[in-house]
């Protein structure tokens, strides 16, 4: 089964069994539930361009936001909707799901037992019709996105596209960030440094990027097939309605 859910910011597609479909869709309430209490205690952690301080008190979910920040050197939001994801796939295989993925807006938490394909989307101007050919996974995986182009979420730099793969979601998430703040330009040698950076950080298998047309990848990245992308595959919020 495959269903759009949508809470507040979040605009989730969520794809397993009938009866892992509510349990992720608490997760997910969960998770926002307590970033938005932290938030409520600290409007910092949502501001916050840098890494945020760990403290003994925090929920699971806000202290592994924490960690994947860190890792990135990025601020904590960078990593929310991958570790809102994560949440639900960990709720989801806890109870006994062995095939699930969490689209939380071009963020993917899975553990699949089958290969599946993922689509890239790109925008107008690159060319939209890619996707990865992944394979069952043995546990978690997170292929994570970030755009200077697409979408509403920020990014300091100019690229189309920064994927990241990495079994830590958030993590995922927090690097497709700073690979995305690196991409400034098309001159191949930015893109070989940042892809490079982001390759140092422990965790990250693999990274793809692409501006105007132009693509990079390093690291264990799947197989790229082409593919097209209906629009309703795609998740996103619909502002306004």
């Amino acid at each position: 089964m495959r269903k759009h859910f949508e809470y507040r910011e979040s605009a989730v597609t969520i794809e397993a069994a009938d009866d892992y479909i509510p349990i992720a869709e608490r997760a997910i309430l969960d998770a926002r539930k307590h970033i938005e209490a932290h938030i409520a205690r600290d409007p910092f952690f949502r501001t916050t361009f840098d890494p945020y301080p760990l403290s003994p008190e925090m929920a699971p979910v806000i202290r592994r936001m924490c960690l994947a920040a860190e890792k990135a050197n990025v601020g904590p939001m960078a990593t929310v909707a991958g570790a809102i994801g994560e949440e639900a796939v960990l709720a989801m295989t806890k109870a006994g799901c062995t095939h699930c993925m969490v689209d939380n807006g071009g963020d993917i938490a899975m553990r699949t037992s089958k290969t599946i394909t993922v689509g890239l989307y790109t925008g107008e101007i690159s060319p939209k019709y890619i996707a990865f050919n992944v394979p069952p996974t043995k546990g978690m995986l997170g292929i994570c996105t970030s755009s200077g182009t697409v979408g509403p979420s920020i990014s300091l730099g100019k690229a189309d596209l920064a994927t990241v793969i990495s079994t830590e979601i958030a993590l995922a998430d927090a690097c497709a960030t700073k690979l995305g703040n690196m991409i400034v330009d098309d001159d191949p040698d930015t893109i070989e440094r940042a892809l490079r950076k982001v390759l140092s950080i422990v965790g990250v298998r693999g990274a793809l990027t692409m501006i105007n047309g132009k693509l990079g990848m390093a690291g264990d990245v799947p197989r790229l097939v082409k593919c097209t992308i209906p629009e309703d595959k795609i998740t996103r919020v619909w502002y306004g309605r």
